[in-house]
């Protein structure tokens, strides 16, 4: 499979600067960030929220799922990181799919679940049963300068 395409929300530069995310781990006060899967085009202009852009049915050893991640800054860049997820199809496939969404699953006003990016794969993918899908979010998922 092709590496994936990453893209932001434009809504979420808005809500960072207004303060409506806190990237460090939750653990640390942060705020959960989850990632869950499509396969409707997602419209980095105009959506806002999870409830924007319909994921694929839970099913089959799939659930949207926490991204674990981690915020810091050194000499004025800050880096969050994510530990990858992955996603082991059981009693069936789930699927298709093509976009894996990260949103912020702790805000519920104004919008809950806003909508921080997502990563494009190119072409839709059926995970079968007994396969996995591994959301890959590599050394750092976001930097800010």
């Amino acid at each position: 499979m092709p590496a994936a395409t990453f893209v932001k929300f434009q809504s979420f530069i808005d809500a960072l600067g207004k303060g409506v995310h806190k990237l460090q781990a939750s653990a640390s006060g942060g705020h959960v960030f989850k990632v869950y899967l499509t396969n409707n085009t997602p419209d980095a202009a105009t959506h806002v929220k999870k409830a924007d852009l319909a994921g694929i049915t839970e099913q089959n050893g799939y659930a949207a799922a926490d991204i674990q991640q981690g915020y810091s800054q050194t000499g004025g860049v800050g880096t969050m990181t994510a530990t990858d997820v992955v996603f082991t199809a059981v009693n069936g496939s789930f699927g298709p799919f093509r976009y894996a969404v990260i949103y912020n699953d702790t805000p519920t006003t104004p919008d809950a679940d806003p909508l921080l990016a997502y990563f494009d794969y190119g072409a839709s993918v059926t995970t079968l049963e007994g396969e996995t899908f591994t959301v890959d979010f590599g050394d750092s998922l976001l930097t800010l300068s």
